[in-house]
């Protein structure tokens, strides 16, 4: 899979995003559909890419796994490779990412309250 260039408006408008201010920064490590969820099914132990795909049964294998180099590319999950036959991959948080979880819990409810007031 290709990485982005450089120069691409994609790489330049993450830039731009990610240097304009903290809550922009933020927003740019966990937004986007997956990396949120992905970080929510390691909370409470490692899992491997198949147990991670299973979890989030709609997420196609390509979208997971660019999904994954991401987070980890941004310390927010860490990979380790076993050197077994076959190889073995496990994903786990970071140190720096358990700080989100009472503020993705804290999400959740606020996302269950607001979902009663929709029906």
């Amino acid at each position: 899979m290709a990485e982005r260039k450089e120069n691409s408006t994609n790489s330049l408008n993450r830039k731009c995003i990610v240097e304009s201010n903290d809550l922009s920064y933020a927003i740019d490590m966990v937004g986007g559909r997956w990396k949120l969820l992905i970080l929510v099914n390691l909370e409470k132990k490692k899992l491997r890419f198949n147990e991670i795909q299973k979890a989030m049964s709609n997420i196609t294998e390509r979208m997971l796994t660019l999904q994954l180099r991401e987070l980890e590319n941004d310390g927010l999950i860490s990979r380790t490779v076993y050197a077994e036959v076959p190889p073995r991959v496990e994903y786990e948080l970071t140190e720096i990412s358990t700080e989100l979880i009472p503020i993705w819990k804290k999400l959740c409810a606020w996302g269950a309250k607001h979902r009663k007031t929709r029906v």
